[in-house]
C-alpha cells in the first residue's frame, strides 16, 4: 500500500503476515519515499511493523512540536552532517549552529525530529529521516549514514511540504494500515 506521492512524500508498507499482537502487528516492510528516493528496507520480511505504526501515530499526536528553530534555514547537508557528528562520529566539532554538542543532541531528542530509524529493522539500510515542523510547513531531510562522511551528500533528499498535506498522508496511512491489519489478523 502506498499513501502519498513518491516524487514528493509517500509512505509505503506491505503486510506479509499479520499477528494479533498489537505491539508487533505484522511482519512486512515500511519505507518512506522522499523526492523519488526510497528510505528503508523494501523486503517482505524486513521488520515487524508495530513500532512503525506507533511512530506514525505518535507523530500525528505531536503535530507541530518537531521543532528546532535554529535549523529552520540551515542547509540540509549541513544538518545531516551535524546530526551524524553529534550522534555517531568521534569529532572535535564544538559548534552545532550556535549550540553545544550536548544542547544539539538534547534538542534532537526532546523535539523528536528523528523519524527513522524508528527502532525496528525497517531502516537497517542506514537510512535516517528527520522531520522538522517549521510554521505551517514540514521539512523532511533524509540521508543514508554511509561508511564515508563524504558520501552522505549523495544520498540526501529534502522536501518541504504543507503541514496539512504531510499530516494527511500520515493519518490516511495509519487508517489504511489499521484496517488492513485488522482484516488480516482475524
Amino acid at each position: 500500500m502506498i499513501v502519498g506521492d513518491r516524487t514528493a512524500f509517500a509512505i509505503e508498507s506491505e503486510i506479509t503476515k499479520a499477528f494479533p499482537s498489537i505491539s508487533q502487528r505484522a511482519l512486512g516492510s515500511f519505507v518512506l519515499h522522499i523526492r523519488g528516493r526510497t528510505f528503508g528496507v523494501q523486503e517482505p520480511d524486513a521488520s515487524m511493523l508495530g513500532h512503525s505504526f506507533h511512530e506514525v501515530n505518535d507523530r500525528l499526536r505531536r503535530r507541530g512540536t518537531h521543532c528546532i528553530p535554529v535549523l529552520a534555514d540551515i542547509d540540509a547537508a549541513q544538518i545531516a552532517d551535524a546530526y551524524l557528528d553529534a550522534i555517531f562520529r568521534e569529532t572535535t566539532r564544538t559548534d552545532y549552529f550556535g549550540l553545544s554538542r550536548e544542547e544539539f543532541t538534547e534538542a534532537i531528542h526532546t523535539s523528536a525530529v528523528t523519524w527513522a530509524p524508528d527502532g525496528d529493522e525497517a531502516f537497517d539500510d542506514g537510512s535516517y529521516v528527520l522531520q522538522l515542523d517549521v510554521g505551517n510547513k514540514v521539512r523532511l531531510i533524509a540521508f543514508i549514514n554511509t561508511d564515508s562522511p563524504e558520501d552522505v551528500g549523495a544520498t540526501l533528499s529534502e522536501e518541504w511540504l504543507d503541514a496539512g498535506l504531510f499530516y494527511g498522508v500520515l493519518s490516511r496511512w495509519s487508517e489504511l494500515f489499521a484496517a488492513e491489519w485488522a482484516e488480516k489478523s482475524s
